[in-house]
């Protein structure tokens, strides 16, 4: 049985697309991979990233075919072009002749560099989830001889692209969210290792002592502010049997508590 081989490209595109949770990812070679399939797909010349927040371009990524070329064409567009012409509206930018487009001053500077790279057409699709936006997906036509016009029906073209961007974007949030909770969660067991060490010096202080383990607690935390340490550093000398403990008993003495 025969499968028609784009449908199936396309298909694995957008797997790899999602997989975004995995150790060692990295954003840009997400990117990259992400404008390869593009280029594969819709045999394009090139493609490229643009991820942007607040309305300013914050990364660029671009397929490893022409890498060079699309980099600058993305670069050319901080005054104006299809990718912030997308990520504005929320919509595609639906295939725009790079010569018309330049005679009309549309987009002068990019359309200037693109006549330079002998770019033909062009068009973007924003990379969203749901109504958030996060950049565009741009794509560059290939070499054709005379003005080349786009092509008639730009639709599937278009689906395609945006199908692409949409699962990107969807990899890319995933991620963000991943990391938050790793981060959070992260943070959430060291303050709870941390509170147990506290414990842990608390105890063996006050049963080293004979005191009641809150006057054990306020050495240690007394101790800790006059030197500018962190509780949890004191408490960790405390176990590993580092601390000056003739020092730390005077913290008591200071503050005028007793023994139990």
């Amino acid at each position: 049985m025969r499968y028609a081989t784009r449908e199936i490209r396309l298909a694995s595109a957008l797997v790899e697309a999602a997989d975004t949770l995995v150790e060692g990812f990295e954003a840009m070679r997400y990117l990259q991979r992400l404008s390869d399939h593009c280029v594969e797909l819709l045999n394009a010349r090139a493609a490229g990233v643009m991820l942007i927040d607040g309305g300013r371009s914050v990364s660029l990524a671009a397929s490893s075919r022409h890498e060079r070329m699309a980099l600058d064409l993305l670069e050319a567009q901080h005054g104006g072009g299809p990718c912030l012409e997308s990520y504005g509206s929320g919509r595609p930018v639906p295939p725009v002749s790079i010569r018309v487009a330049h005679a009309a001053a549309r987009w002068p500077d990019f359309t200037e560099r693109a006549l330079r790279h002998d770019i033909v057409t062009t068009f973007a699709v924003p990379l969203r989830r749901r109504e958030h936006l996060l950049g565009a997906l741009n794509v560059f036509g290939p070499t054709l001889a005379g003005d080349a016009a786009p092509a008639a029906d730009p639709a599937p073209e278009l689906q395609v692209a945006q199908a692409l961007a949409d699962a990107a974007a969807l990899g890319l949030q995933n991620r963000r969210a991943y990391t938050q909770y790793r981060t959070l969660s992260g943070q959430l067991q060291e303050a709870l290792s941390s509170r147990v060490r506290i414990e842990q010096a608390k105890g063996m202080l006050a049963e080293r002592w004979g005191v009641r383990a809150d006057h054990a607690f306020v050495a240690l935390r007394q101790y800790a502010r006059r030197r500018r340490l962190a509780l949890d550093q004191v408490a960790s000398t405390v176990i590993e049997g580092a601390a000056d403990d003739a020092e730390l008993r005077r913290e008591i003495d200071e503050d005028s508590a007793g023994p139990a």
